[in-house]
This record gives structure tokens, sequence and C-alpha cells, in this order.
């Protein structure tokens, strides 16, 4: 009879009931040192996870969940991108305005890149071997040839460019901040698509896309906005406090909230875009990585002081770790 009844409750509630998904903290890899990071990155083949520290980047082996090493003097390191056809990584150096190329097999940095003012998000096109650095304060993107190492074209955008993510077109697509626009470059041309507003979308950071080629971006104004590579808002969602990194995994676009301490899973549902979870983590953790393989999330975070400088939370020295939350 209770089976009976659970079956007949699963066919009222339709999909939103299946939709929630539940993920628990498995571990903490502790790391330390200075509370500064930004994007971290999954090579979910090499079971690495790379993770911005400040003047570093520490590598982590994700089946052991210990740190194997450090790609020193990456200063003001902000994001990480892996070319491993050609065996090297490259970061994103906002302090010295460069992107450093190191070897995957020694993680020793072993060129360095001259490109735009205060590089940030990086993403690495395999089929092209191009980089592509999104300059945040000279409002451009650097397009390098990975295997020249040089800089083959420089694209002004109408904004500060954020988090970008590849297309199956071919394209790179990324949020204007300052904007609250998405925008897009073709990358056979180096011309950059007209900039498509996100409104009511505010400083929008994070960004997603999915293998339907739905573009997640997340907002400073605790919403998550949904649209496609044509241009088209297809849906605001309202999410948690604080978000700068959002990923899909297992049919969830999920925002890390680092003000709240949690995730919001977004899922659509019946045709729509909804949250359908709040799932805790810790106040700080506000960017994100996914590993498909094993379904498991990785959000760096540190403890902070219990009173904040100039409205900003200040992390405490030597807490500095990556939470692990595994699906269940």
């Amino acid at each position: 009879m209770k089976f009976s009844l659970s079956l007949l409750m699963l066919a009222l509630c339709g999909s939103a009931l299946a939709a929630a998904p539940e993920f628990k903290l498995v571990d903490t890899i502790q790391i330390g040192g200075a509370a500064r990071w930004d994007y971290i990155y999954m090579d979910s083949e090499a079971h690495r996870l790379y993770v911005t520290h400040g003047t570093q980047t520490e590598v982590i082996d994700t089946q052991t969940d210990k740190v194997i090493g450090t790609i020193a003097d990456t200063q003001g390191v902000h994001g990480v991108a892996i070319a491993r056809d050609l065996g090297v990584g490259f970061t994103s150096n906002g302090t010295t305005n460069t992107v450093a190329v190191f070897d995957l097999n020694t993680l020793k940095v072993t060129s360095s890149i001259k490109v735009g003012s205060k590089p940030d998000a990086i993403v690495y096109i395999a089929a092209t071997q191009k980089v592509v650095a999104y300059n945040g304060k000279s409002n451009n993107v650097s397009i390098i040839d990975a295997k020249s190492r040089n800089v083959v074209a420089t694209v002004a955008v109408p904004g500060v460019p954020e988090f970008s993510v590849i297309g199956a077109d071919g394209n790179v697509y990324f949020n204007l901040e300052d904007t609250g626009q998405i925008a897009s470059i073709n990358m056979t041309s180096y011309k950059l698509n007209k900039p498509v507003s996100l409104k009511p979308c505010e400083d929008p950071t994070g960004l997603a896309i999915d293998d339907k080629q739905r573009l997640f971006s997340v907002c400073a104004n605790n919403l998550m906005m949904v649209s496609n590579t044509d241009g088209k808002v297809l849906a605001k969602v309202s999410i948690g406090s604080g978000p700068d990194g959002v990923v899909v995994m297992d049919g969830y676009a999920l925002s890390a909230n680092g003000g709240d301490g949690n995730l919001t899973a977004v899922a659509e549902v019946d045709g729509k875009f909804q949250p359908v979870a709040t799932i805790a983590t810790q106040i700080g953790a506000r960017t994100i990585a996914a590993d498909p393989a094993t379904h498991r999330l990785y959000l760096p975070t540190a403890d902070f002081a219990p009173v904040k400088v100039e409205g900003k939370r200040q992390g405490v020295a030597d807490t500095f770790r990556v939470l692990v939350l595994q699906k269940q």
C-alpha cells in the first residue's frame, strides 16, 4: 500500500518532485595562505582542479583531494585554461597584465604573453588552438595563437568582460558586467556580435552553457538570467545573494551564492526554469567548478573577520580551503 501511495504522489506532483537534487559535503581541502581567490578550473579527464590563489595557482588531484603542486608567480591570477593537446596551460594574471604559459607536467611557467589591462576570464578553444583572454580594465579581448604564443587579434568590447564560455558554433560568449549585457565574438572573423541586454540583471558575472546552448548568467541583484545564443532572453530566476560563479551539471544550473553561503539549483520544470533546491555551502563560497564524471562540486572559501572593511568581508589568513560536495 505504501509503495502504491508513493507512486500516486509522484504522478500527482510531476517532474517538480524529481527535480530537487541533493548534495552532501564530503571533504574539505585545506590550502591555507592568503584568503584570496577567483575562478577555479576543473580538468575532469586529468583529475585535476586548478585553484587561483592571489599570487599563485594551486593544483589539486581530485582522486585524492590533495594539493599536488603550485604554479608559482601568477601575480593577481584570475583564471586558468588548459590545452591538453599542447601539453600546456594558461593563467590570466591581472597584476602583470599577462597570460602565463605553464607546462602541465612540471607546472613551471615557461613564457609570458602581454595582453590588455587586468586580464580576468580566459578560455581555450581546442578546435582552433586559440586562447581568449578578457581584459577587464582595458575593455577588450586578446585572442592568442596557443602554438606560436602570439596575440593575433584584439577585439574592443563595450563594457567590462566577465566569465566566458564556448558555444557549439565555436563562438565565445561572455557577460559585460557594467552594462548588464551578454556579448559574443565570431572566432572566425574576430568580430564582435551585437551585445544583448539582460535586463533586469545587474552586474552579471558567472556564466555557464548547457548542451542545448542555453546560457545561464548570474547577477548581483539575486537573479539568474537564461538566454540562448541567438540573443533571446528565455527566463529570469531568483537565486541567492553574492553569486560569482555558476555551473551546469546533471541538468541543473547551480549558482554559487557567496553572500548567503548556499547554492541555488535551477532546472527546467514543465517548460519553465525555476529554483528547485537550496543547498548549504559556506559564506564566501562564490565561485564554483563541477566534475560531471564524478558528480562533484568544488567551491573555494575561507573564514572571515567579524568586522567588514569598506563594506567588504576580510578573509582570515591560513583558512583558505575548497569545499567538496557530492551529489547524492
